[in-house]
């Protein structure tokens, strides 16, 4: 496929999607962001591993400034959470720490799994 044909699909995947599945879209970028960093840190890829985590914050940051934080009781606590996953992101960058960066990962896709299976619910 086509990096044009590939664009416009994964455009209008997005443009389409229910609220739901863009943050489920979201945290499987992110997942996909970390295991990529980790990868690239372990393989001593500086350059790599900083692109990859830097997108990584720019999805949490993402999830944290879009969530609503009075819609629902549990929100401030997973503000907190973005927030903390956040700077542990920033130090797994700064210090090119592999470890740190595994531990978001497993957060993100504990995560994204409970998202995914939220929206499920949500559809049906």
């Amino acid at each position: 496929m086509n990096a044009n044909v590939r664009q416009t699909y994964l455009g209008a995947s997005v443009t389409t999607a229910s609220p739901e599945r863009l943050v489920v879209m979201l945290y499987q970028r992110l997942v996909l962001d970390l295991q990529r960093g980790r990868d690239a840190q372990a393989a001593g890829e500086r350059e790599a591993a900083h692109t990859h985590l830097l997108h990584a914050q720019d999805i949490v940051m993402e999830l944290r400034t879009s969530l609503r934080t009075d819609a629902w009781s549990g929100a401030l606590a997973l503000a907190s959470l973005y927030d903390w996953m956040h700077t542990q992101l920033v130090l797994a960058n700064t210090r090119c720490d592999v470890a740190m960066t595994e531990h978001v990962l497993a957060l993100a896709e504990q995560l994204c799994d409970t998202w995914r299976e939220a929206a499920l619910q949500a559809a049906g």
